[in-house]
């Protein structure tokens, strides 16, 4: 049987942008193996569509992986899984990395907090850095929906971001007081 010759070019895409499109799984699922799932999934339906699929493939996958989320979430998190701790590409050395770790930790809790919408919207905006109007293609709404899914969505993770700095400075005074001078 001879090889299809659209296996290399997938292969070539892969290769080039699946990383990418894993990290923004990653990012809508919470965990790596629920990201790699959804990825493995929209592959999974870009390879049936075989043909039928006109344009970009990648805006084509995605748009899948937004909408196989989306799908998980309403069925009840489905892709909720553990906690990752994520690596962004091409990123400074720092000499002590553990408060970048702890600042991706914290920014991903608090993402996973917020409704389904509001998450994708902000992925795709400053994750995948998509344009409102592009953003709209994939979630399939209009390009206002995406801004005001956006500001709420970041007005929410700043109230979300302060509650939880308060909460920590409480344990730390909490721990101070609990010693003696």
């Amino acid at each position: 049987m001879a090889e299809d010759p659209r296996d290399g070019e997938l292969e070539r895409f892969l290769a080039e942008r699946g990383g990418h499109l894993l990290r923004a799984a990653v990012l809508l699922t919470g965990s790596k193996e629920a990201g790699e799932d959804l990825v493995q999934a929209a592959l999974e339906r870009l390879l049936r569509r075989g043909p039928a699929v006109h344009g970009d493939p990648e805006a084509y996958l995605r748009r899948i992986i937004y909408h196989l989320a989306a799908d998980g979430w309403r069925r009840g998190g489905r892709w909720r899984a553990r906690l990752a701790l994520l690596r962004g590409d091409g990123e400074a050395v720092a000499a002590d990395r553990s408060v970048q770790v702890e600042q991706r930790d914290e920014l991903v809790r608090l993402l996973l907090r917020l409704p389904p919408g509001q998450r994708a919207a902000i992925v795709l905006r400053y994750w995948e850095d998509l344009s409102d109007a592009d953003a709209a293609d994939v979630l399939g709404c209009s390009a206002s929906t995406v801004r005001s899914s956006v500001a709420r969505g970041l007005h929410r993770l700043r109230e979300l971001s302060g509650a939880s700095a308060a909460v920590a400075a409480d344990h730390v005074a909490a721990g101070q007081r609990g010693r003696a001078p």
